[in-house]
């Protein structure tokens, strides 16, 4: 079975072989050296100016922005299940909250939160997906961070990247946290959560705003390559193999492995009568709107290998999501839309003549050379 769900993604061989090695007791001199390896590379990763690791999900590290760097009011944009996912988090926590609301397939309007700003003077920080996966939508975070930093810049920027650190280059100039999990690009099982973070945002960081999710507590451990509580060792075992796997090529490859190949499977769907659901798709996923999602997912579940994601609440059974994520052989992904062509056949919808797989590979691999 082909995994192209967008999370958890499939576990490379030699990742699942350096994490069954035997357990090591997480304050000991060998397993230091091996967090500072990975922390290391994850600052690379990120480019940013500090970052920590926390054992949890990645709505873990959502929670832990919202508690260390909301101080009274949170703007956040709900476009999706995760945007909508921030702003119960604020309320939750006992903070002012302002949300921007979308359909799921509208990114977020730089003139709405121009608005929102000028009415609310006491915002202290934005909270906003990069990639927003539930109907696979990509926000423009760049423009609408730095005018945030223009208007004020000690307004703090917060950005969900959990499904676009790895996936694709991201100008972090004028953000302040990047959340990024385990189980996405990363291509490791679910349950470590990592955060990029500005020096800005480590400057007003508290002591005192939480006990497990303290982020001033973990930077101090962290630096000194150990955690504040329990280190999800094997995890983190895990980061550094698959970061080898990644430095093979190098980063740029592998982003621009990932553009080509969300492009090539844009343009296949698109040559046998698709379209694209989200208004600006993320490379993170190619997300499709079909009345006919639901059968076509289960043909190629039980007839052709292929596991790929649905969508949620009011879109549940009207959309498909392809992961684009991670280390993904070529082979793989025409196998998946010549999948989908074959299954439009057994629903009566259109003759297979292999549209699909032949489009991918013309689009792949003029965008790649």
């Amino acid at each position: 079975m082909l995994l192209f769900t967008p999370g958890p993604t499939p576990v490379p061989e030699s990742v699942r072989q350096a994490m069954a090695t035997p357990t090591l007791h997480h304050r000991t001199p060998e397993f230091e050296a091996i967090f500072k390896e990975a922390r290391e590379r994850l600052m690379k990763l990120y480019g940013m100016d500090e970052c920590v690791m926390l054992a949890s999900s990645g709505t873990g590290a959502m929670q832990a922005c919202v508690l260390n760097l909301c101080k009274r009011k949170a703007l956040t944009v709900n476009a999706g299940k995760f945007g909508e996912r921030f702003g119960k988090i604020v309320t939750a926590m006992g903070k002012a909250l302002v949300e921007l609301k979308y359909e799921w397939n509208t990114p977020a309007s730089l003139d709405d939160v121009k608005k929102a700003l000028e009415e609310n003077s006491d915002i202290d920080s934005l909270f906003i997906q990069v990639s927003e996966s539930a109907g696979g939508l990509r926000h423009p975070v760049e423009s609408i961070a730095a005018y945030v930093k223009s208007v004020n810049p000690n307004i703090m920027v917060i950005a969900d990247g959990i499904t676009a650190v790895g996936v694709e280059k991201i100008d972090i100039t004028n953000i302040d946290a990047l959340v990024a999990g385990s189980q996405k690009a990363l291509m490791l099982p679910p349950g470590l959560a990592m955060i990029g973070l500005s020096s800005a945002a480590v400057e007003i960081i508290g002591e005192g705003v939480d006990y497990y999710f303290n982020l001033a507590s973990e930077i101090k451990k962290q630096k000194q390559n150990t955690t504040a509580y329990t280190a999800p060792t094997t995890l983190i075992i895990g980061l550094n193999a698959i970061f080898d796997e990644i430095e093979k090529e190098g980063l740029e490859r592998l982003y621009a492995k990932t553009s080509a190949r969300a492009t090539a499977t844009q343009k296949a769907l698109e040559s046998i009568g698709f379209s694209m659901y989200p208004q600006t798709p993320a490379m993170s996923m190619s997300t499709v709107f079909d009345e006919d999602a639901e059968p076509i997912r289960k043909l190629l579940k039980t007839k052709y290998g292929v596991n790929m994601a649905g969508g949620q609440d009011h879109l549940k059974g009207k959309l498909f999501r392809i992961n684009q994520m991670g280390l993904i052989p070529v082979n793989e992904s025409v196998w998946v839309v010549n999948a989908i062509e074959m299954a439009l056949d057994d629903l009566g919808r259109r003759v297979f003549d292999g549209t699909a797989s032949k489009t991918f590979n013309e689009t792949y691999f003029k965008e790649i050379n």
